[in-house]
């Protein structure tokens, strides 16, 4: 149980590099005949495990005491990379908007950047609720975007943008008033 949360996190890793390489390169490994619709569902089946490791990964970290400074570390890089191989995918599929892309990532880096300034301060800022919300609804617009069989998916990117930028803004805020 102990190594079962940094498993998960390299498991995510590995998922969002099959992710990438199944959005670009499926006509190399599924037969022809597959239809396209198949590829979208497989897509967003392999997208929604990756999410699952990232949930599981932390409940037992936290649940068990099993928390470690790989975890630590790794597992909001391993959930940077599962968006991003997502968007890149998405973006080269012509299925999101750019912009909003851009956005969700500048926000994603920006963050993290802040959280390594605010440990090297010896410092703490918890992810907020804002946070888990910004995620859930990043979450629910790619895996709709992924399958491609609902119109809305482009709304939910949106509203995920919305989300992302403003849990950016209040963790900022939170980071700067935690430097008073």
């Amino acid at each position: 149980m102990k190594k079962l949360p940094n498993i998960l996190t390299i498991t995510r890793i590995a998922l969002a590099v099959l992710l990438l390489f199944f959005l670009l390169h499926s006509n190399l490994v599924l037969p022809a005949w597959v239809h396209v619709s198949w590829v979208n569902y497989f897509a967003c089946l392999i997208f929604c495990l990756a999410s699952l490791t990232d949930f599981f990964d932390g409940y037992i970290a936290r649940n068990y005491g099993v928390e470690s400074i790989f975890g630590e570390v790794f597992d909001p890089l391993a959930d940077k990379m599962l968006i991003l191989s997502a968007f890149i995918g998405l973006l080269i599929l012509e299925r999101a908007n750019a912009w909003a892309v851009f956005i969700i990532l500048s926000r994603e880096f920006f963050i993290t950047g802040l959280r390594v300034v605010v440990a090297s301060s010896g410092r703490s800022v918890a992810a907020g609720y804002l946070g888990k919300y910004k995620t859930g609804f990043q979450i629910a617009a790619i895996a709709f975007l992924l399958a491609d069989f609902f119109p809305g998916g482009e709304v939910l990117l949106w509203i995920a943008t919305f989300m992302t930028f403003y849990s950016g803004v209040d963790y900022s805020v939170r980071y700067y008033r935690s430097m008073k």
